[in-house]
């Protein structure tokens, strides 16, 4: 594991883009998993620069994305789908037929999360995984839990991740009661993974990830028995950590 300060947002999402624009120089048909949210915004402005000043080559990198919202379509401004074509999609090369994510609008949960496990596994696996980190230590939507789940499954959000979520929405009553999501192991089986997180609202979660015991009650605790994990943060986040002896 390896931890890096960020001086601010900038900073942070500057870091986040040269570590990802690396793993596409080195191998540019690289696999990457991708996250929303709004952490990784500027992180997605500053990858959108490098190809806009011709640094970044998308054409043959292949995306997955990490969750959706079970009853949006990829049109509905708040679906994941639109939000990658708002912030990455639309502004790159990468090509349209090998960008993924779970479809919202699935008739049958069960057999899209089949699908969607198929889709990670025939692209080779994933690269490098990018990761926000939740309040409760969520990554994607695998939520505080009794075990971790595995592969691809549909979830019931908490009441504290879609009050969370709920200021994208118009109210409360908007956000979705369910998403799909990568599961734990289909994350950890990722060959790098990259968290980002900004802010004292995420402190004790990061401490109890990395510093706490590895349990379901702190999804992204996990993350500790992974052999490449950079965790790229700012001060406030980082506060709780900076106060265990020898973290950074």
């Amino acid at each position: 594991m390896k931890i890096y300060e960020a001086k601010d947002y900038q900073d942070l999402s500057r870091k986040a883009a040269n570590i990802i624009s690396a793993q596409v120089i080195l191998k540019p048909n690289a696999v990457l998993g991708l996250a929303t949210g709004s952490t990784p915004i500027g992180t997605y402005k500053q990858l959108v620069e490098l190809y806009e000043k011709g640094d970044l080559d998308f054409s043959s990198v292949t995306t997955v994305n990490l969750d959706e919202y079970q009853g949006l379509s990829s049109g509905h401004d708040q679906s994941y789908r639109y939000f990658m074509e708002d912030n990455l999609f639309k502004h790159v090369n990468i090509p349209g037929e090998r960008s993924f994510l779970p479809d919202g609008l699935a008739a049958d949960g069960a057999a899209e999360c089949r699908r969607y496990n198929t889709v990670i596994e025939t692209t080779g696996g994933v690269d490098l995984q990018l990761l926000g980190i939740g309040g409760n230590g969520h990554i994607g939507f695998n939520e505080p839990d009794e075990d971790f789940k595995k592969e691809t499954h549909l979830v019931t959000l908490t009441k504290e991740t879609r009050l969370a979520n709920a200021r994208f929405f118009s109210s409360l009553e908007e956000v979705p009661t369910h998403a799909f999501t990568m599961g734990i192991g289909t994350i950890m089986a990722a060959r790098k993974i990259l968290l980002l997180a900004n802010g004292e609202g995420k402190a004790q979660a990061l401490y109890d990830s990395f510093f706490g015991p590895i349990t379901p009650r702190v999804p992204a605790s996990i993350l500790q028995l992974h052999s490449d994990v950079i965790i790229i943060a700012d001060k406030p986040a980082l506060q709780l950590i900076h106060q265990h002896k020898g973290a950074l």
